[in-house]
């Protein structure tokens, strides 16, 4: 029992000690652009861009060491003046339409923009005439003198059970 409760003891402590060891992998942040200006523009065409590994992130956001380069040629083509339009076409040229974030409106892409809209109108729709199809609420009746008489025995005949 105490050896059981010494090897626990001892396996906690080494467990701890790998907690505490950093990482191999662990990389340092990368240290921002010394304009603070260029690097809120870094961010602003990042933001418009879609990691190609993450795909449900922009790159400004992602960790990805595609991300990462990505912004870093970013940043090379602010600095050679290139516009923000100039940059994302040429993403856009490099990889394809689906590297924008949000894709622009055109005829490949209305039925994405116009899609959630079209299946929230039908859905609408299936509604409304479901609606419309069911019966109005029934109007009370007043039953006949044999119908009452038969409700009075079944009612007299449960009572008594």
């Amino acid at each position: 029992m105490r050896d059981a409760l010494a090897r626990l003891t001892i396996g906690m402590f080494v467990m701890a000690g790998l907690l505490c060891v950093p990482p191999a992998f662990a990389r340092d942040a990368a240290p921002l652009d010394a304009d603070p200006a260029l690097e809120a523009r870094v961010m602003a065409v990042a933001e418009e861009l879609r990691c190609l590994v993450c795909q449900n992130e922009t790159i400004a956001a992602s960790h990805a060491d595609l991300a990462a380069d990505l912004r870093k040629q970013i940043r090379t083509q602010l600095a050679q003046g290139r516009s923000e339009s100039q940059i994302l076409d040429y993403m856009v040229a490099r990889y394809g339409e689906f590297v924008r974030y949000r894709p622009a409106f055109n005829a490949m892409t209305a039925l994405l923009w116009a899609g959630p809209f079209v299946l929230l109108a039908m859905a609408m729709g299936a509604w409304w005439m479901q609606m419309r199809r069911r019966p109005r609420e029934a109007v009370p009746t007043e039953l006949s003198e044999a119908e009452a008489a038969r409700l009075r025995e079944l009612l007299s005949d449960g009572a008594r059970r």
